[in-house]
């Protein structure tokens, strides 16, 4: 029996998965201890990169901060060793082209594919979420980490827990956003937030 056609996509069993990667129309990187071993077009168009300027590097040249890489890696860790998978929607940062160093909010989803080493290998998936939502105010890492969870529907004790800092100290980086975005209650802040 013939092997199907790799490019014959009228039959599940002839799906080119390769092709299937390159043409999916969200951001997809394959990584190996946090370093990206492959990626595809739509992932390269979100950063402005190239995929030689992306294949080989740590995830750290998506993020705004060092700090945000690795707080990041070190809070996603234990949820992805005990479910295998995790999402959230966080700050990212333009690798190049004319945006380069511009800050957006993507949508970030992740799985491990061994969940007793989380960070050994995964396939992550990455949404640009900046045609809905838009950074308006310059932000330090903590607050965009604050912010993230504001969104999320945290209350301030339980981004405290997350984020390894007292609920009151959660509560100076909500006033400061406060402040930041114009917004006169919490409620106003979050919809601020939302809205760009």
């Amino acid at each position: 029996m013939a092997n199907p056609n790799p490019t014959d996509l009228s039959s599940p069993s002839g799906i080119d998965y390769r092709l299937a990667f390159d043409l999916a129309p969200v951001g997809l990187a394959l990584s190996r201890q946090r370093t990206m071993v492959d990626c595809n077009q739509a992932l390269c168009d979100m950063f402005g990169a190239s995929r030689e300027q992306l294949v080989g590097q740590s995830f750290q040249v998506l993020y705004p901060s060092a700090d945000e890489y690795e707080r990041t890696g070190a809070r996603i860790a234990p949820i992805l060793g005990k479910n295998g998978t995790y999402a959230d929607e966080r700050i990212m940062k333009r690798v190049d082209g004319r945006l380069k160093g511009d800050t957006f909010w993507c949508h970030v989803t992740g799985r491990a594919l061994k969940r007793e080493a989380p960070h050994e290998a995964g396939i992550w998936s990455f949404e640009d979420l900046s045609s809905r939502r838009v950074v308006r105010a310059e932000l330090t890492p903590r607050e965009r980490e604050v912010a993230a969870f504001l969104m999320a529907g945290l209350t301030s004790k339980e981004i405290g827990k997350q984020l390894a800092i007292s609920h009151r100290t959660v509560e100076i980086y909500r006033a400061r956003l406060m402040r930041k975005y114009q917004a006169g209650s919490s409620v106003d802040l979050v919809h601020k937030l939302m809205t760009g």
